[in-house]
């Protein structure tokens, strides 16, 4: 799976929670690969408007990865908000930016008076949208083409997403997990993070349900758990889709969206990398790895196992477990003290 890039514009006077606390969330987003081995859902990406540190509102200081200009290709941006966008050279370098970048991204997010940074892009024109209550007189005075609601602490229009505090921004970052990648996904990061809980019925419990009309992904949150509990299954794509309830081509299409890959690439790949880690399981043949992982030819294992890591099975234990193991005639793997991965850390040195 191949995570979304999240894009955080910092700038000087940026309210500090504004910029690290969705942050936070998106980076606690993450898929498990059945052996409690976390799967991150998202790639963040701090970008600053220059290479320089930026000093918060609170005095808290942020060296950035990216520049405006250097920044790669983004899934999503936010922009979060503080006191330095009401400077006329903050706004602006922010607003022309997205400007240049908007087509190129799925979505675009403002926090509080980060409204600021992308109303001025002309982009919101004729849209829906709330901002911090404090600032509700002055963006719709400056932004008059804006349908502002400061009551409302979240507003979805098309692309672009709007919140109105703090809170608001928290619940934001996690509706946006949900449409990519389930409610379950957004769930266990809300847990993570030990969010505010939410009264509902006398009952205590994270986070709310999405407020955005969409349609959440979560039958793929357990997905690839599933997949690896059943490596020597049928895993092909009319099976996978009646595990999701689905029909195929909607499977196909959904599945590649939010992995990033097809079904049957994303399969081949747990498939072969468990073969490789089970290679060091001592009295093992290959034949009997080959099929323990859904391989019912073991050539057509070999081929892919060499397709993937560049070496034969055979080879690859030669070459990077040769200190440890030793393969039998009839194929079967015995091991010593040291395992393949513990091998290349060896040979690094």
């Amino acid at each position: 799976m191949s995570p979304k890039w999240i894009g955080f514009v910092g700038f000087e006077g940026v309210t500090a929670s504004n910029f690290v606390v969705p942050a936070d969330i998106f980076a606690a987003a993450a898929l498990d690969d059945g052996y409690r081995n976390r799967i991150p859902c998202y790639q963040i990406c701090t970008i600053g408007l220059n290479p320089e540190p930026f000093r918060a509102g609170s005095g808290m200081i942020f060296k950035a990865q990216e520049t405006l200009q250097t920044a790669p290709d983004l899934d999503t941006v936010v922009i979060p908000g503080g006191k330095g966008l009401h400077q006329p050279e903050i706004s602006e370098k922010i607003s022309d930016w997205i400007v240049e970048r908007a087509n190129r991204m799925r979505r675009i997010a403002a926090i509080c008076t980060g409204i600021y940074g992308l109303a001025s892009t002309g982009l919101l024109d004729g849209r829906e949208v709330t901002t911090h209550w404090r600032f509700a007189n002055d963006v719709a005075r400056r932004f008059p083409k804006l349908r502002l609601d400061h009551k409302r602490p979240l507003v979805k229009d098309g692309p672009f997403y709007t919140s109105s505090s703090l809170t608001a921004a928290i619940d934001l970052s996690l509706d946006l997990i949900e449409e990519d990648y389930g409610r379950h996904i957004a769930l266990s990061a809300a847990q993570e993070l030990g969010t505010p809980l939410t009264h509902r019925n006398g009952q205590h419990e994270f986070w709310k349900p999405c407020i955005f009309d969409s349609q959440p992904t979560d039958r793929f949150a357990e997905l690839v758990a599933w997949i690896m509990r059943n490596l020597n299954g049928d895993l092909s794509v009319n099976a996978l889709a009646r595990r999701a309830c689905m029909s195929p081509s909607h499977f196909n299409r959904a599945f590649k969206s939010v992995f990033g890959s097809t079904p049957a690439d994303f399969v081949e790949n747990l498939r072969l990398n468990e073969a490789r880690r089970r290679l060091s399981v001592p009295k093992r043949t290959l034949d009997t790895i080959a099929a323990s992982v859904g391989f019912s030819d073991r050539d057509a294992f070999r081929r892919a196992f060499e397709r993937r890591f560049g070496a034969k099975p055979r080879n690859y234990l030669s070459k990077f477990g040769s200190a440890s193991m030793a393969i039998h005639s009839n194929g079967e793997v015995a091991a010593g003290s040291q395992t393949p991965e513990e091998c290349l850390a060896h040979e690094s040195h």
